[in-house]
């Protein structure tokens, strides 16, 4: 099956059922050491996650650990430009789960981005990134502790995909050419729009299927939330991008009043049921008025419109969620892409779970991290329905490779997002409370170290920082 790897003599395979995992007490999970400063912070979260599993199961559970290549480590052990090899991919496909430190994106190779491509290949839609807050973490922020949110990264679609050609290139004309000539003319909303000639150009594909399967697990996860957390945002710019970014919010809000109905209910219905609760008598039309900025001045039309989404939802859903029982479900609403921006640092606490396309949840995860301290604390995962991979979300740091001081934090909290992916809640909150006793304590790396009042002299190393969250595991 290998050409250059042993899998471990014991242990057993993770399975997926339905898009989740099945999980025996012995599996193999395959691990990517990463390049530059990974040599120092995967045997430190090795270390925590062995102690965590240990001490939660006394033995009963045990991950066998697979050793797999990629990256700069996997051109020493393959060969030039051989950055991903097909045992690396076999081993994933093979065992389910993985975990990975970061990797370097290959210059000279055939692969753009290592991290991209393994999302592409395995199909993982799901980009997963908690950003909470963990007590004495040096922030920029005032109130970093109100931000607890989970983005939820549509991962293989959106400009993301990199289909582009560059100005200049052969295709790219062609097709500037097709759509100023044929396309462009042929639609009115597009009248006197024209592509430069001089442009690159890209394609910004946004499917149904893509929106609704992100949508979907998020909306589960909202689930397994404790009431007051049970939220969904649905993060677009579809005020401007109305048949992409704008569809997609309309795919969300039609998965949660579908396949959800029972679960969901939208912000906008919430104000429809409260209208009617606060006033058993609302007339149709005096509701419309409520839920509707300007309602009198829109034409008959659209006032209309309106007053059939009122009667439909009272005559649909207010059996099963009026009388106050729409507020223990799950709030699906939406943001513009630029409001949440300022959302999340001016009213953190209102959000929970933010569902969002490729590009925009990139800028948003990366912002979310910062306020609760940063990529060093940063833990990501990315699903699909038959693979898993959980990674670190910072860059390789080769300047710091080998001295033992980086923070590990990130590739640590990704093991505890395994965990809980795994159903090993247990393990997961022994390191999730090591971690925040450690902090707290003042047992922190130079990053952390070096942003404290006052600064901590001097900073634990990075091994030393994996034996401080172990020992604070039950303190």
């Amino acid at each position: 099956m290998f050409e250059k790897l042993t899998p471990p003599e014991v242990g057993s395979k993770i399975k997926f059922d339905n898009g989740q995992p099945i999980v025996p007490d012995d599996p193999i999970i395959p691990f990517i050491r990463g390049d530059g400063t990974g040599v120092d912070i995967w045997p430190a979260t090795e270390k925590v996650i062995n102690a965590a599993v240990e001490k939660a199961y006394g033995g009963k559970r045990k991950i066998n650990w697979f050793k797999i290549y990629a990256g700069d480590e996997a051109c020493e052990k393959y060969g030039t430009y051989q950055y991903l090899p097909e045992d690396t991919l076999t081993a994933i496909r093979e065992y389910g789960i993985a975990i990975k430190g970061p990797l370097t994106t290959p210059v000279g190779g055939g692969i753009r981005s290592l991290n991209v491509a393994l999302r592409q290949i395995f199909d993982l839609y799901a980009c997963v990134r908690p950003c909470r807050y963990y007590e004495g973490t040096p922030s920029p922020h005032k109130s970093p502790e109100k931000l607890d949110v989970i983005v939820y990264r549509e991962n293989t679609e959106d400009i993301y995909l990199g289909i582009e050609w560059k100005q200049g290139s052969e295709v790219g004309a062609k097709l500037i050419s097709l759509l100023n000539e044929e396309l462009i003319p042929a639609t009115a909303e597009f009248k006197n729009k024209q592509i430069p000639l001089d442009a690159g150009i890209g394609i910004k594909p946004i499917s149904k299927k893509g929106s609704q399967r992100l949508v979907r697990r998020a909306i589960q996860n909202a689930l397994r939330l404790p009431k007051h957390k049970q939220m969904v945002t649905l993060v677009h710019k579809g005020n401007i991008m109305k048949y992409t970014e704008g569809a997609f919010r309309d795919w969300g809000y039609e998965l949660a009043t579908t396949e959800f109905r029972a679960e969901c209910v939208t912000e906008r219905e919430s104000w429809i049921l409260s209208n009617k609760e606060a006033n058993p008598d609302i007339s149709i039309e005096d509701n419309a008025r409520q839920i509707e900025p300007g309602y009198d001045s829109l034409t008959p039309e659209k006032k209309e419109t309106i007053k059939k989404e009122v009667e439909s939802v009272l005559n649909t859903i207010w059996d099963t969620h009026g009388n106050g029982q729409w507020q223990d479900k799950i709030m699906i609403n939406d943001r513009i892409a630029d409001s949440i921006f300022q959302q999340i640092q001016t009213r953190p606490d209102e959000y929970s779970i933010l569902a969002t396309m490729n590009l925009n949840g990139d800028y948003l995860s990366d912002a979310a991290a910062a306020i609760v301290g940063g990529l060093g604390m940063g833990p990501g995962a990315n699903i699909g329905d038959n693979c898993a991979i959980f990674e670190a979300t910072h860059g390789t740091a080769p300047k710091h490779a080998g001295l033992d001081r980086i923070n590990p934090g990130s590739v640590i909290l990704s093991g505890v997002m395994m965990l809980e992916f795994m159903g090993w809640q247990e393990a997961a909150d022994l390191i999730r409370n090591g971690i925040s006793r450690a902090i707290a304590s003042r047992q922190v790396t130079y990053d952390l170290a070096r942003m404290m009042t006052p600064p901590v002299e001097p900073p634990l190393k990075c091994s030393e920082f994996a034996q401080a969250i172990i020992d604070n595991f039950d303190n």
